[in-house]
């Protein structure tokens, strides 16, 4: 079965330009394109790509042309499904696969490639986490996975579609299992695949693989298989426990939250020297972000409070939290809060920030 830890690892590694030697996978390898993105291909099929693959066979949109008469290919396990049914599944199929492709940033890609990033990582830790009760729990689930298929960017009607049951996303309109779903879809073209030769070029022990790896991406967004962790790196050490042990950072919070903001500071006060210390410092703060102000909000005083005598970082933290996400916009939403009522905060938004938060 493909490992997606070593997928994750490789990603990392080409996506912050780590300079690592590539860790082998099962069946698969990234290439780095022409124009800097990169693709997860097939070991011995080096023309197609994981991601592609099933692009020709997208069904036909039934909110456009003809009224639609036909059935889904997968009726005949699912009575309930409908043509416009399909075409969600197929949009979510093609989300989660696309976790794997790296994409050349630019200012109006940057932020959704970094919250799709963030919730998938946070979605694989959330059935590990002990400080957290199963109504928390609950609630980040539908907030993370929200999110994920907001940032990808899905239409409206995918993005209300699923929902988390237990520790399964559901289609809520049918209570079809995104699980069951995935693997008979692939069942269905690894048994059916001398009639599409014009548009499947896989043979099928390579639509096999692909089934493997697409429930494997599933399973680790649904918290079902192993968590991942970030890499580690010289100097990180404690930023990266913190990061892969949310209970750690719980933990630590409550007990001395001014040594979580001395080490901080810390942090901060060296060179961020790298594009892969800068991206674990804003998972950090996102993390301080979903996990403390989203149940306590008021907390960020005590983080101004502490850092007010340093403006200059005191103004890089905020904007990060505010603006690397709009994640603190839905918080503050859901619980009614006006950023408004606290100026001791809000002093220090940079035009960016302000054009999300006061605008």
């Amino acid at each position: 079965m493909a490992n997606v830890k070593a997928l994750f690892n490789n990603y990392l590694n080409i996506k912050f330009n780590r300079g690592l030697p590539a860790v082998p996978m099962e069946d698969f390898e990234y290439a780095v394109l022409e124009d800097q993105s990169a693709e997860l291909f097939f070991s011995a099929h080096e023309h197609e790509t994981f991601l592609a693959w099933a692009e020709e066979l997208q069904p036909p949109d039934p909110q456009y042309g003809d009224p639609p008469n036909g059935k889904p290919i997968l009726s005949s396990y699912f009575h309930q499904l409908d043509v416009f049914d399909e075409q969600v599944f197929y949009y979510v199929h093609y989300t989660i696969n696309s976790t794997t492709r790296i994409i050349p940033l630019h200012p109006y890609n940057t932020m959704n490639d970094r919250m799709k990033n963030y919730c998938f990582f946070q979605l694989a830790q959330l059935s590990y986490m002990t400080m957290l009760n199963e109504e928390q729990k609950q609630q980040l689930k539908d907030f993370l996975f929200f999110f994920f298929l907001y940032a990808h960017p899905v239409n409206e009607e995918t993005l209300y579609a699923f929902s988390f049951q237990d520790q399964s996303i559901v289609h809520a309109k049918t209570n079809i299992r995104l699980e069951q779903y995935l693997s008979f879809y692939h069942d269905y073209f690894f048994e059916h695949a001398h009639n599409y030769q014009d548009s499947l070029v896989l043979a099928p022990e390579e639509i096999n693989a692909c089934k493997h790896l697409t429930l494997e991406l599933l399973k680790t967004l649904e918290g079902k298989s192993h968590k991942l962790a970030m890499p580690q790196e010289e100097g990180l050490e404690e930023i990266l426990r913190l990061i892969n042990d949310v209970d750690h950072f719980l933990h630590m919070y409550k007990e001395n939250k001014l040594a979580f903001f001395q080490l901080l500071n810390n942090m901060l006060l060296e060179e961020l020297s790298n594009p892969y210390r800068e991206h674990c410092m804003s998972m950090l703060l996102q993390n301080y972000a979903i996990y403390i102000l989203n149940f306590h909000f008021d907390e960020l005083q005590a983080l101004v409070e502490y850092f007010q005598d340093n403006p200059l970082l005191c103004k890089f933290i905020l904007n990060k939290m505010f603006a690397d996400t709009i994640f603190l916009q839905k918080i503050m939403r859901q619980s009614n809060i006006d950023i408004n009522n606290y100026p001791k905060i809000t002093q220090f938004f940079d035009e960016e920030a302000k054009r999300i938060y006061l605008d």
